[in-house]
């Protein structure tokens, strides 16, 4: 579930990367050259001058604005019609691009260091120097050798393959068999070790020059290694956007123990001492995940008595209604309508792709686009009837409504207020899919609303996606930083990727890892240079609006069971947040909708009190953490 939105932002942090196996020659030959020509023809043009930065900054947007428009069709026909020359034309305007951005992150970086900007020039230099997700150095032959680098890794992990039985599996059936509960033990531990084995440590020396080149690149940009470039996006410095996570987690982290210690036993009690012990950290491989990073497949292991019975099956209640892929997404935009958002545009469903097609390849994988930065709004889906599409579809329209509704802003400002919030807007409207809405669009009767006695076993299997992610959401990243500003040098990359993982996780590997191998490279956002603190985000914003939301609506009752659908005074103060897309730092969009100007985890902890609760009972003997 993502939002497409073809800005400096999008091309650096994922097409570049996504493009670079096509297109890494045309942008090498041309790259120091290009770079070059841009630079003369900028001191030319646009002054070093306060006055010179504003009209670079002028002609930057408007030459972007223009591009990403060709660039969005492209990409469309990319992800809707896929064949050779598709990903021809793809990759050669990825490429395009990728150089267009680089040049102009180059010149920002001279621009950034007069005196007299204004803060809004001041912001918008940055957004072009940071904006890059992996900046290759001027010198000669550095953006060839880091696109062959990224290139081989991101290969090496598409074609990767573990084992199961001595047989070889790939990618998508490992993730699925690891959720499989009845594999034994030993079958789950012959995958987890070998896809690390054989996706993770063949690509530790690439990882290590990729490191090398990229900081590298982002130390020409201005910053002291990759890791400081990426943390200055957030309106703070890099220091305080470390602290203010960190405290973020510890606002969390006691619902995590809590959520820990109990699966924990239930994993001993279904397991076994000598498979999960009582005490101590958890077996990575046993949560049903191959990163442990949520650990929903593993929920009928734990689930309280009964808990399964909820009173309905909103699948069924989709099938009983026999809706077809328009008419989800009708009920999906009838919600934004209550809210008083004006409908989608009639092109949106002409043009959106809501199902697969028969006759040709597709990428079904959710995203919503608007391909002019105005509104051409689409989704692209492959939607199925059933309750994951249904909540999916709310997420995805989300994005569209944010996309639409600062659409009157600047180029370098058609972006969320920071990286977390686009994702945060789609789930916040897919938090507020409860039974009490369900009735309120016809779909459920009173008479089958579950009781509350049904409310732990709802509240527990959310918090095995919702909770149980935070602590991984947050050390990805954490682990790069260590790695980028050389604190873990090369030799100990696996060793600190292990210590951290226990450390927040409260997870150990199910065998011995050798001190050469490379386990992090065995999550495709390592290879794929794809930053991850942007999720730990959106999981709390996501609660942080949802309660902000609840409490304009005037709900009264249990958090975790309000709707805001109907509210236009939620409507109004949303919109008045989304509007301001990045034009201004992200506190005063925070404060726009929720009155609050500090991200946090209180409305998550205040979700999950009933669950914390009655995890504290079941926990009670037990030894809390690992």
């Amino acid at each position: 579930m993502k939002f497409t939105h073809l800005s400096l932002k999008a091309s650096a942090a994922a097409l570049a990367i996504a493009l670079a196996a096509a297109s890494a020659p045309a942008l090498a030959d041309g790259h120091a050259e290009a770079t070059a020509d841009m630079a003369e023809e900028s001191a030319t043009r646009f002054p070093l001058t306060p006055a010179g930065a504003e009209q670079f900054l002028a002609a930057v947007e408007e030459e972007l604005n223009e591009f990403s428009k060709t660039f969005a069709h492209v990409s469309w026909i990319n992800a809707t019609y896929i064949n050779h020359d598709s990903n021809t034309l793809a990759s050669q305007y990825g490429a395009e691009l990728t150089l267009m951005s680089v040049g102009h992150a180059t010149e920002a970086a001279k621009y950034a260091e007069l005196e007299g900007l204004s803060p809004e020039a001041e912001r918008k230099l940055a957004m072009l120097r940071y904006g890059i997700g992996l900046p290759a150095p001027a010198r000669e032959g550095a953006a060839e050798e880091l696109s062959e680098i990224t290139t081989s890794m991101g290969s090496q992990y598409g074609a990767g393959k573990g084992t199961l039985n001595g047989e070889p599996i790939n990618g998508s059936d490992i993730e699925a068999e690891m959720g499989n509960l009845e594999r034994t033990p030993a079958e789950l531990a012959e995958m987890w070790a070998s896809w690390h084995d054989n996706v993770g440590a063949p690509m530790r020396e690439e990882y290590t020059q990729y490191v090398g080149l990229a900081n590298e690149g982002a130390q020409e940009l201005g910053f002291d290694n990759l890791g400081t470039m990426w943390r200055s996006g957030y309106d703070m410095t890099p220091e305080q956007f470390s602290a203010e996570t960190e405290r973020m987690w510890q606002e969390v982290k006691p619902l995590y123990v809590a959520l820990h210690t109990y699966v924990r036993r239930k994993l001993n009690e279904h397991h076994g001492d000598a498979v999960q012990p009582a005490t101590g950290p958890i077996r990575a491989d046993l949560l049903g995940n191959m990163w442990a990073q949520e650990w929903g497949n593993i929920y009928p292991l734990v689930a309280p008595e009964g808990a399964g019975d909820i009173g309905y099956d909103l699948t069924e209640l989709i099938e009983e209604r026999d809706l077809d892929a328009v008419e989800m997404t009708r009920i999906g935009e009838q919600f934004f309508s209550s809210l008083g958002f004006e409908p989608l545009p009639e092109t949106f469903w002409e043009r959106s792709q809501f199902t697969k097609p028969a006759d040709r390849e597709v990428v079904c994988h959710a995203s919503a686009w608007n391909l002019d930065n105005v509104d051409d709004l689409r989704i692209k889906m492959c939607i199925k009837p059933n309750a994951d599409d249904f909540i999916t579809i709310h997420h995805e329209l989300g994005h569209n409504y944010y996309q639409r509704a600062y659409n009157e802003q600047d180029f370098l400002h058609l972006n969320g207020a920071n990286d977390g919030f686009h994702e945060a807007i789609g789930d916040t409207v897919a938090l507020s899919i409860t039974p009490e809405y369900l009735v309120q669009i016809g779909m459920l009767t009173p008479e089958q609303v579950p009781s509350a006695d049904k409310d732990i076993g709802l509240l527990l299997r959310q918090a095995m996606d919702k909770v149980a992610f935070l602590p991984f959401g947050l050390l990805i990243d954490r682990y790069r930083w260590s790695l980028f500003d050389g604190s873990v040098a090369p030799e100990d990359y696996n060793t600190a990727w292990t210590a951290i993982r226990e450390e927040y996780q409260g997870i150990v590997p199910p065998v011995e890892r050798p001190a050469d191998a490379f386990d992090p490279g065995a999550k495709y956002h390592v290879p794929g240079n794809v930053s991850y603190t942007r999720y730990f985000l959106a999981r709390l914003l996501q609660f942080q609006f949802y309660k902000a939301a609840c409490d304009q609506a005037g709900w009264e009752g249990p958090l975790h069971r309000c709707s805001f659908y109907g509210s236009e005074e939620v409507g109004a103060r949303f919109n008045a947040m989304l509007e301001l897309g990045a034009s201004v730092p992200w506190p005063d969009a925070l404060e726009a909708f929720t009155g609050e100007r500090q991200m946090n985890g209180t409305a998550m902890v205040e979700y999950f009190a009933p669950l914390k609760a009655w995890l504290d009972e079941q926990n009670e003997g037990q030894t809390a953490g690992w």
